[in-house]
């Protein structure tokens, strides 16, 4: 299977449940023991990405581009994506956002503020 079509997959899964405002459905798309680092302190595992998500404002929507993408093994793929996350209320976010899928599955989420954006904690 190609490396941006494994990605696509989860990530159209985390971006659809993540409009839906379905924490749960977002975790769903994360290995039990994923490492999630947002743009607050880094968790560990479903029960915390479910959390996280919970506590994101309702009208929270994504849009995301691929940058980058590389195969480690079989099943194993790395994204490095642009990623905009749009509010209700506010101003949207870019931010960058590298991915570890196994298995389809996230098993390593790491955003990063792009250059000259403000950081925001509900991200």
């Amino acid at each position: 299977m190609d490396d941006e079509k494994i990605l696509r997959d989860v990530m159209d899964r985390w971006k659809d449940a993540v409009a839906a405002h379905e924490p749960e459905r977002v975790a769903a798309n994360f290995a039990t023991d994923a490492v999630f680092q947002g743009l607050r302190p880094h968790v560990v595992g479903r029960e915390a990405v479910a959390a996280y998500y919970a506590a994101q404002p309702l009208g929270l929507k994504a849009e995301y581009e691929f940058l980058e993408t590389r195969r480690f093994g079989d099943g194993v793929v790395l994204g490095y994506l642009s990623v905009d996350f749009a509010f209700a209320d506010r101003p949207t976010l870019s931010v960058y956002l590298g991915v570890l899928v196994q298995d389809g599955l996230i098993a390593h989420y790491q955003v990063s503020p792009r250059p000259g954006e403000g950081v925001s904690p509900t991200v």
